[in-house]
């Protein structure tokens, strides 16, 4: 079943605009500067609770990152589709440096090429579904209805990554799951981190907002 829907998304339900959107989608060099500077702006504009999600969106992707992306990678070891399967069409975006200038040149699709020598399994689980679920998770926490939003552009992301060849189905659904979990586990933590803190360090503001969501 992973094969088949690796071929379905990967090799048959493609275009030219599809390739153009989901090589944009997958290249994080391309959007994180924008994120990046509406974080900034969050935290200099924006109310407690603004604030209050950019710290924890930013301290939970770290984490995940760092330490649950990071490690699950070595320790399941699966390698990537395009690792090991030659007939998976890999779909980039082209050379550009800083790399949002690669929008106005020509796609690189190619087909796998996979290397007679083991290759190191960077496949489960995907860090970039990983990260953007967790920040809609995050977000919608945080924000509720209006946080809902986050996840069409973190589904986007998802499907991207088995589009372009980076991942098979099956990482994608997991990491989904993954991040749900992980990012409602470390709001728990902070918010209790929060509670118990705050009033100690920052009294005033603590009286106002005594719980992370206030």
């Amino acid at each position: 079943m992973d094969l088949e829907l690796l071929y379905l998304f990967n090799r048959t339900w493609t275009s030219p605009a599809l390739d153009w959107t989901m090589a944009v989608a997958s290249c994080v060099e391309v959007w994180l500067p924008f994120l990046i500077l509406a974080g900034g702006l969050m935290l200099i504009f924006g109310s407690f609770r603004v604030r209050a999600f950019v710290l924890c969106a930013g301290l939970s992707l770290g984490l995940l990152d760092g330490v649950s992306s990071k490690s699950l990678k070595k320790i399941v070891g699966r390698p990537r589709p395009n690792d090991v399967r030659a007939d998976v069409r890999m779909v980039d975006l082209g050379k550009g440096s800083p790399r949002i200038l690669a929008l106005g040149k020509p796609l690189k699709i190619k087909m796998a090429r996979p290397s007679e020598k083991p290759v190191a399994g960077n496949s489960f689980p995907s860090s970039h579904v990983v990260n953007n679920f967790a920040a809609a998770t995050l977000a919608t926490v945080f924000f509720r209805r209006r946080g809902w939003v986050v996840f069409l552009p973190a589904a986007l992301v998802a499907y991207s990554r088995i589009y372009v060849g980076a991942h098979w189905p099956s990482d994608v659904l997991v990491s989904i799951f993954l991040a749900v979990g992980e990012a409602l586990l470390l709001f728990l933590i902070f918010d209790a981190i929060w509670r118990r803190i705050g009033p100690r360090w920052f009294p005033k503001t603590a009286e106002l907002h005594p719980t992370l969501l206030t």
